[in-house]
Parts: structure tokens; sequence; C-alpha cells
């Protein structure tokens, strides 16, 4: 008989750590490999494809980019929320109100450049904020399910902008299609190296979420909640105003999301805005493990991968589902390691002694 004996790592070497995660690249690659060869692709002709197709030219780099940015910002509010165990997994509504704020700036005012893109972000990030307060709120004073609470709040924004846009916001020029007015030039994010000026953005809330989560009183709160509400009730925090400013926090990030997909991306409001970037955000932000630096680098990796899987259908006319399932089988082995670096699994055998009656 050989039992599995499964048990919590109290700490595992860096170096340890680093050889899991490689060795889960290492084995996705090659089962994916595998399942590709068996529907019969050249496995080595559909990775270097995709490697080209996110990498190859000045032009793929910029859509990687694209692709990026919100991924990273959105990824970060998702990061302060889940650093406080609070499970947030209101990204996509929060991304959505963010960009209604913004559009109903850029719609109704007539206003400078600087001071209009400047308005749309605060609108975006006050109004994300707003919407991550609501189930904060009552998290905190009633104790709610905040994963069900945030997940509904979703559907509920997606429902009001779709409204809007087949409704009270729908461009009369638009000869019917439900469409909603493109913003001026001024309400549009200017380019910097061929990319919207979103990646500068994004780089800066990478360094400033690090130095909150690492290097400030309330960062420290937040850490400590997540850790044991009881040990900073001890403390002396105060638990509800810890909860409600990291998730106004969560909020605003992915507020601001929408305004940058607003903006520069689709250049007015509409209801698919958001393209999943607050689900997505979730699995870039648990693959970091909650490190704002990681967080980058991860969800540039994945935006690799994104389009990759995109430039292999149009290229090799490989099949959506195909390229699916690569990124799928990927994200499953990576996701996996991280229950290695939890855990430790043991097989200890057991022989079995019969006594002889005397």
């Amino acid at each position: 008989m050989i039992p599995l004996k499964i048990t919590k790592r109290d700490d595992l070497p860096r170096n340890k750590a680093i050889l899991i995660r490689t060795l889960s690249v290492a084995l996705s690659i090659v089962f994916a490999g595998f399942i590709i060869a068996l529907l019969g692709y050249n496995p080595i002709t559909i990775f270097t494809s995709m490697v080209k197709g996110a990498l190859g030219t000045p032009i793929r780099i910029q859509q990687t980019t694209l692709k990026a940015i919100p991924l990273v910002i959105t990824s970060l509010g998702i990061l302060v929320a889940f650093k406080m165990k609070f499970w947030n997994i209101g990204g996509e509504g929060q991304i959505m109100m963010g960009a209604f704020a913004a559009s109903a700036v850029a719609l109704n005012f007539d206003l400078p450049r600087p001071l209009m893109l400047l308005s749309m972000g605060v609108a975006a990030m006050v109004m994300g904020g707003l919407w991550a307060f609501i189930p904060a709120f009552f998290k905190a004073k009633m104790g709610t399910n905040e994963t069900i609470f945030t997940l509904m709040l979703n559907y509920l924004a997606i429902k009001f902008v779709t409204y809007l846009q087949y409704g009270p916001w729908k461009d009369p020029a638009s000869q019917g299609f439900p469409k909603i007015a493109t913003f001026s030039n001024d309400a549009i994010l200017p380019s910097i190296g061929g990319v919207h000026m979103g990646w500068i953005i994004a780089l800066i809330l990478v360094v400033l979420v690090y130095v909150f989560l690492n290097h400030t009183k309330k960062g420290y709160e937040i850490s400590v909640v997540g850790e044991s509400i009881e040990t900073a009730r001890y403390a002396g925090m105060n638990i509800s105003s810890v909860i409600i400013i990291s998730m106004l926090l969560s909020g605003g990030l992915c507020g601001l999301t929408g305004m940058i997909q607003a903006s520069a991306v689709e250049k007015t409001l509409s209801a698919s805005l958001s393209a999943n970037y607050g689900f997505t955000a979730i699995i870039t932000t648990w693959l970091a493990g909650l490190n704002a630096i990681a967080t980058l680098f991860v969800c540039i990796a994945f935006a690799i991968l994104v389009q990759g899987g995109n430039y292999i259908q149009i290229s090799m006319q490989v099949p959506a589902s195909v390229a699916d399932m690569i990124q799928a089988i990927i994200l499953f082995f990576v996701l996996g390691s991280e229950f290695f670096l939890q855990y430790k699994v043991q097989f200890h055998k057991y022989i079995k002694v019969k006594k002889e009656a005397k």
C-alpha cells in the first residue's frame, strides 16, 4: 500500500519555487505540443509562429502591447483587493462603469485636450471606485459574500451600457446602427512610440502600487487584514475602513482601464469594451503571486500568448478552438504549479506485518 500524504509547506526556498514554475511551463509546452501533433499540426511550427506573431515585427509588438496595457492596469486593481483576501470578481463591471463615466465627460463637455483627458481619468476612477464601494460596504457592515456580489454587478454594468448604446445615447447619425457617437480628438489619448500613452500610465502604476503595498502604512494594513482579521483587530486597525479604502482603490484602477479603452482603443463607449479583461486579470494576478512588479511581466507574457494565438488563426488557418486550447493547456499547467508551491506531496510505503499466533 502506498498512501499519498499532502502537507502544507512552511517555507519554500526561492530556487525551488523557480524550478517548479519553470518545470510547469516546460511541461505545458510539451503537453500542448503533443496535442497539436495529434491534431495534425507541426508543434514547432505552431509555437515559432505564435512568437513571430506576437513579436516578429514592430506592428505585431504594438498589437501585443495594446493587449497588455488594460491587462496590467486591471490586474493591479484586482491585486489590491486580493492582497486583503477580498475576492473582487467585479473587474468587468468596474471597467464598464469607468468607461461610462469617462464617456459622459467626453460626450458632454468641450474642454482643452489635457483637461479633457484628466477629467475623463478622474471620472473613470471615481465611478469605478464607487462601483466597487457597493460590495465593500455590504461586506464591511453586513458580512455579505463579495464574490457573488461583485460578479452580479458585472452583468448589471454591462446591461446598463447596452441600454445606453441601444437607447438614449444612440448616435442619431449612425443610420439605425446601435452605436454611441465617436469621441472628439480632444478626448483621445495621444500615441507615444506607435502605441497610445496608456503603456506609460501602466508602468507608472506598477511602481506606485508596489510602493503603496510594500512601503506605506495603509499597504501594510491591507496585508495584515489579508493575513488575519483577528490580528488586525487586535492591533487596533479599523477593519471596515481598510476594506472600503482598498476596494475604492481597486475599483478606481479598473475604472481607469475603462477610460483608456474607451478613449484610445474604441474611441467611443460600447458594451463589448471590457473584452473579458476583468476576468483574465484574476488569472494573471494569481500567476504573479500578488506582486505588482511580477504582474507586469506575467501580463506581457499572457498578451504574447493571446496575440500569438490570434496570429496563427489568420496566417496558418488554425481553428480558434485550437489556439484557445493551447492557451488553456499552458494556463492549466502554470496555475497547477501553484498547488505544488503551497503543498508538499509525499509517498509513504507501509509494510503490513502479520503476527503469527503463538
